[in-house]
């Protein structure tokens, strides 16, 4: 039977752009090729039939590699942990294709684990199962709380034994196959300037803003490709690549996730979330929280997020420059704060079931009071109480979906908390907040009164994926192959 996705009509977008970008690699040969997961949600967005396609399908695609080439390794630079390295790129997997979802957006299919490259530098070019099993639940939890992410397509038990300093060895090996909007990083833009290459630069750039930005593309129409017509494309990028960044940042503080790693090599141009390996959810309110267990001076703590996005955002200035005057660029990187700070109360207050803003419901003047106390009296109580962040936003969805919404004040009640108490000012404080906000909208549009049970479910996980969860997640696999738990997690927070 033929398989349909050795057939997938893939664009060559990128390699058209030339080599100077990439390099033709090879897949590794594994002995073994096991589907261990596939999302047929994902097959939906790519415009394929999930019933046509069977699990021997993606064995032989993502798994075996067949009937695919060029696969491309990217080469880039980057900062990592404030220090630059000039030799990276992709060391441990490869763009292998790009193509149209249903909506019209390229798309690619990134590798991770699919065997060494010229920028291995010496190591294995393999993943985990361990690692590939983390990457899917960071990418479908991510999404389920809205957060703009990659996810994982599928994931292939490859049966070879490797060893970790991080893991129990010998573990299991795996090659993982994600998709995202683009695998083209800030470090790619690094990699030029440290070549002195404007030219380069502003192809990639154009062939960016062509691809990803449509809309300015075809706001500044280049005729006789006048030099100032580019430019304006180029610092708007920059702007809108700005907005989306600070918005990234306030959507992972929102759900409480700690990237672990923000090297400028794992900052998007598009400003999507992507590469997950030591990320972890925070368990309570700390904004030192480290993921990274390398991370000890806590680089990249939960809380230090949007200082660096900010930061890597600065950087891209550098390489930028070769083409840009400074100064533009410094004044559309002021609004980051703007950006973060609005989108920030948008995710907050939508998980905690109300509209993010009480004037789109009302003219009252008493909203912004409503509505800045929200907020600060949200993080006062998470910030003085045991409760765990995941826990506290399912346990008031479960109570407002079971009891319906409050009357008064006093009908929310902290045993909801189960065995954690909040302390009883920070309590009151929030609660009296929260009641105001959902009645003061309730009052004036009556259909928030559904809305809002409607929304704690939708931007709610039933289980936050804290470090305990993923462990024993992964026991269950690990000791005896059994990934019916892993399902059963990923159902509970599916999203389409």
């Amino acid at each position: 039977m033929n398989n349909p996705l050795l057939s997938l009509p893939f664009e060559p977008s990128l390699e058209e752009l030339g080599d100077s970008y990439w390099d033709v690699v090879e897949a590794a040969q594994f002995p073994l090729t096991k589907l261990c997961f596939r999302n047929d949600a994902l097959l939906k967005q790519l415009g394929i039939e999930s019933n046509i396609i069977k699990n021997n399908h993606f064995e032989e695609a993502f798994g075996a590699f067949k009937e695919r080439s060029p696969l491309l390794a990217l080469r880039y630079h980057g900062y990592q942990f404030g220090s630059y390295n000039p030799l990276l790129g992709d060391g441990r997997g490869f763009l292998y294709g790009q193509l149209r979802d249903r909506h019209g957006n390229l798309q690619d299919l990134g590798t991770k684990g699919s065997g060494t490259t010229p920028w291995s530098r010496g190591g294995d070019g393999r993943l985990t199962l361990k690692g590939g099993v983390r990457e899917i639940i960071a990418s479908e939890a991510l999404h389920a709380l809205g957060v703009q992410t990659s996810r994982t397509l599928s994931l292939v038990e490859t049966g070879e034994e490797l060893w970790r300093g991080d893991e129990p060895s010998p573990t299991r090996s795996s090659v993982m196959v994600r998709l995202a909007r683009t695998h083209l990083r800030f470090g790619t833009c690094e990699r030029l300037l440290y070549l002195k290459q404007p030219k380069l630069l502003q192809r990639l750039l154009l062939h960016v803003i062509a691809t990803y930005y449509p809309h300015i593309a075809s706001a500044y129409p280049i005729q006789n490709n006048r030099q100032e017509l580019i430019e304006c494309q180029i610092l708007d990028f920059y702007a809108e690549l700005v907005e989306r960044v600070a918005k990234l940042a306030a959507e992972w503080m929102a759900a409480g996730f700690t990237h672990g790693v923000l090297n400028t090599d794992n900052m998007s141009l598009v400003g999507e979330s992507f590469d997950y390996g030591p990320f972890a959810f925070i368990e309570n309110w700390d904004p030192s929280f480290t993921a990274a267990y390398f991370d000890q001076t806590g680089h990249y703590a939960f809380g230090r997020q949007p200082k660096i996005c900010y930061n890597n955002l600065r950087l891209l200035q550098e390489p930028l420059a070769m083409i840009l005057s400074r100064e533009p660029m410094k004044e559309k990187l002021n609004n980051f704060i703007t950006f973060y700070r609005s989108h920030y109360q948008f995710c907050l207050h939508r998980r905690l079931g109300l509209l993010p803003n009480p004037k789109q419901v009302t003219n009252n003047s008493h909203a912004n009071e409503v509505n800045g106390d929200l907020l600060q009296t949200t993080l006062e109580l998470l910030a003085s109480s045991p409760i765990n962040y995941g826990s506290f936003f399912r346990d008031l969805t479960q109570q407002i979906t079971r009891k319906g919404l409050p009357e008064e004040p006093d009908s929310l009640q902290p045993d909801m908390f189960k065995d954690q108490s909040p302390p009883r000012r920070a309590w009151i404080a929030w609660r009296d907040s929260w009641w105001s906000h959902q009645h003061l909208a309730t009052t004036i549009n009556s259909k928030e009164i559904e809305a809002i049970p409607n929304r704690l479910e939708r931007w709610n996980l039933a289980e936050t994926p804290i470090r305990s969860v993923i462990e024993n997640l992964w026991e269950s696999i690990d000791k005896n192959d059994e990934w019916g738990p892993f399902q059963t997690w990923l159902e509970k927070i599916y999203v389409d």
